[in-house]
């Protein structure tokens, strides 16, 4: 769409979130001097099922934007803000008072593949996953295009 938000969105994947989160540490290490740069931090830890929301952690200003952002999501009907993010990549960032966000959906399969055998792409719903995706383009896209950063 030839689109450019004002502000620079990072995506990160890591590893060794099972193995103590050693590989959101060692970025937060890494990166924790710039953390006044840092807009929100966003974790999608939860399966890629039907989103109805996102978690936020963060104060009542930020959390009203949020909730703002999320009625352009009427159309999926995932629009819901619920009380908290959570996700053991994003804690360090929070815990420091960066806002965070992390993805919510329908959990009821969940279980049904998590770290077993059939945990792989092939169960994967194509549909679901592009309305995860939709989410989390359409919320980072508008939050590194506001003017403002998120109050903290």
């Amino acid at each position: 769409l030839g689109l450019r938000p004002k502000r620079t969105l990072r995506l990160v994947l890591w590893t060794g979130e099972e193995q103590g989160g050693v590989g959101a540490e060692q970025y937060y290490q890494l990166h924790k001097e710039n953390i006044s740069n840092f807009d929100i931090v966003t974790e999608s830890d939860a399966g890629t099922f039907r989103p109805s929301g996102l978690g936020f952690t963060g104060n009542a200003k930020a959390r009203d934007i949020v909730k703002e952002i999320m009625t352009l999501m009427q159309p999926i009907n995932a629009t819901n803000v619920y009380d908290e993010a959570e996700g053991t990549d994003i804690n360090y960032w929070m815990r420091d008072g960066v806002p965070g966000a992390s993805l919510k959906g329908d959990l009821s399969k969940y279980f049904w593949f998590h770290h077993s055998q059939g945990d792989t792409m092939t169960v994967q719903d194509p549909n679901q996953m592009n309305l995860c995706a939709a989410v989390w383009t359409v919320v980072s896209y508008v939050i590194a295009d506001m003017e403002e950063m998120l109050p903290r």
